[in-house]
């Protein structure tokens, strides 16, 4: 086979597809990305009511929390792949929509900190499989002329999530009765509005995990509709299956179709984890870039700020309900720019959107780190208010002051980060460890990968309230390292896999098949 471009595909000719089936299996497949947003991402309104619940006053205590699930995230995504390619694409979806529903209602009624923990956990293996399965079917049933698109609406529904739970939070947080709040407690810190009866005797942040029951019960329904991906009934040798299969995506399915799939699948060798190993500390140079992309999507930070956001702002001097307001906004534009990329991402490619990404995240992140190193620092907590140097808790000591004008100047340089990264590295990532290692290797390849980005969103996760309790300019200004460092990483190593079919990757990447 010849050597295949992202830029030769362009004047490839596009095959008659039945449009609306491929969007339909990839919207029904994406639903787990909407799982993965709104279970990642809940703890965000929760954080502080699940803090003051359980008296969790520690810095470190308070990151373990949080970035627990994200251990989760990573065992599932490491295990994602191997089931995958045993019991196939479907199964993992079903698997995955049963362990959110678990979840949702384990994390709703914890008994201490360790169950609730636990349920964390459960839900973080939920969210790996998703991660690994969602972008794997997607990329594997959508025509190459299609797959950016439809790939890039596994990140939308993330993005869709992360602001549901905004949105449901919020709501719910409106809902609580003035005449319910509880009084400060016993440590001179104030209980937050979620720490309050809502209905049926549970309090708000119980609410918020357990309205993620409906979603979950949705997904695993419509999963079960799913028919199974092609390219892995072909690797189980059920080929005719497989043909009736494209035979309601594309208009017209040729024999070479499914015996190129079957060609680069080895019909003799079922795909395995074996098949990424190779001379690179034990695996092949593919899966090491794939593996570094991963984790670069993380390292600039983008989850600290989904994680952390209301902390954050009220860090700087925005009130409870103004924080959350705050949120919200990042949130929406983070939908919106993520409809950006799926418009141009089959038109423009992967390579130019990433590095446009890098330097945007990297001036807005570069203009985050001066505000936070050059605001003056709170010295002294005093629980009725201070003076300029005051803050209202002990916790929020050697947070930067932001006035007025710096305040609104970092919501201006926080949405704009947000909008760059939501635009090109939040969905193109996913779309290129969907689809830019050969069949035989991918859903193995792709699990390491999703495995690495979960780890180091861990990384990031849990050091973050540590950093900040140092200096909040100190973590910004890693995450702008991290944004330089991907731009140079992205011109040097990644392929435009723009247009090229899935039994191409293997000749675009220089990867030798056996």
């Amino acid at each position: 086979m010849q050597t295949v471009s992202g830029a030769d595909s362009k004047d490839a000719p596009v095959e008659a597809v039945h449009t609306g089936k491929v969007l339909a299996l990839s919207l029904v497949a994406a639903l787990g990305g909407f799982l993965f947003g709104y279970d990642s991402s809940v703890i965000n309104g929760a954080n502080k009511a699940v803090f003051y619940e359980f008296q969790i006053d520690n810095g470190f205590m308070q990151g373990f929390v949080v970035a627990i699930a994200l251990l989760g995230s990573a065992l599932g995504a490491y295990l994602g792949g191997g089931i995958a390619d045993k019991y196939g694409r479907k199964r993992v979806m079903l698997v995955a929509a049963i362990l959110f529903l678990i979840a949702g209602i384990g994390t709703a009624f914890p008994f201490g900190v360790v169950d609730f923990m636990f349920w964390r956990v459960i839900g973080g293996i939920a969210i790996g499989l998703a991660a690994v399965v969602s972008p794997l079917y997607i990329s594997e049933v959508a025509p190459a002329h299609l797959r950016g698109r439809m790939a890039s609406l596994f990140q939308l529904a993330i993005v869709v999530g992360i602001f549901s739970t905004q949105v449901v939070n919020e709501v719910l947080l409106n809902l609580v009765p003035d005449t319910t709040l509880k009084p400060v407690g016993e440590n001179g810190v104030p209980a937050v509005v979620a720490n309050n009866p809502l209905w049926l005797g549970l309090e708000a942040w119980q609410w918020m995990f357990l309205c993620m029951v409906v979603p979950a019960v949705i997904y695993l329904f419509l999963a079960k509709t799913l028919p199974e991906s092609p390219r892995y009934l072909v690797a189980e040798g059920r080929s005719n299956e497989a043909r009736q299969v494209m035979a309601t995506i594309y208009v017209d399915v040729s024999d070479e179709k499914v015996s190129a799939i079957q060609a680069t699948l080895d019909a003799e060798h079922k795909p395995s984890m074996k098949d990424i190993r190779g001379p690179r500390l034990g695996l092949q140079p593919l899966v090491w870039i794939g593996i570094i992309l991963a984790v670069l999507q993380q390292f600039v930070g983008i989850n600290a700020v989904f994680y952390y956001s209301n902390l954050v702002w009220s860090a700087v001097g925005f009130d409870e309900s103004k924080a959350f307001e705050t949120s919200t906004i990042i949130s929406a534009v983070n939908v919106i720019f993520t409809l950006v990329a799926i418009a141009l991402i089959d038109r423009v490619g992967r390579k130019p959107l990433l590095l446009v990404g890098s330097i945007g995240m990297f001036l807005s992140l570069g203009l985050l780190t001066w505000l936070f190193s050059t605001a003056p620092k709170c010295t002294q907590a005093i629980v009725d208010g201070g003076g300029q140097d005051g803050c209202s808790v002990a916790a929020d000591v050697n947070n930067p002051l932001l006035g007025s004008t710096q305040g609104w100047v970092a919501v201006v340089g926080m949405n704009v980060f947000v909008a760059f990264f939501a635009a090109t590295w939040g969905p193109i990532v996913w779309v290129l460890l969907g689809e830019m290692f050969p069949n035989k290797m991918r859903a193995a390849a792709m699990s390491i990968g999703v495995m690495a980005n979960w780890i180091a969103n861990f990384m990031v996760s849990m050091s973050f309230p540590g950093l900040v309790q140092i200096s909040m300019g100190l973590a910004y200004s890693l995450f702008t390292i991290g944004a330089l460092v991907s731009f140079f990483y992205v011109w040097k190593y990644v392929k435009e896999t723009k247009g090229v079919e899935l039994e191409e990757m293997a000749a675009l990447e220089g990867v030798k098949v056996d």
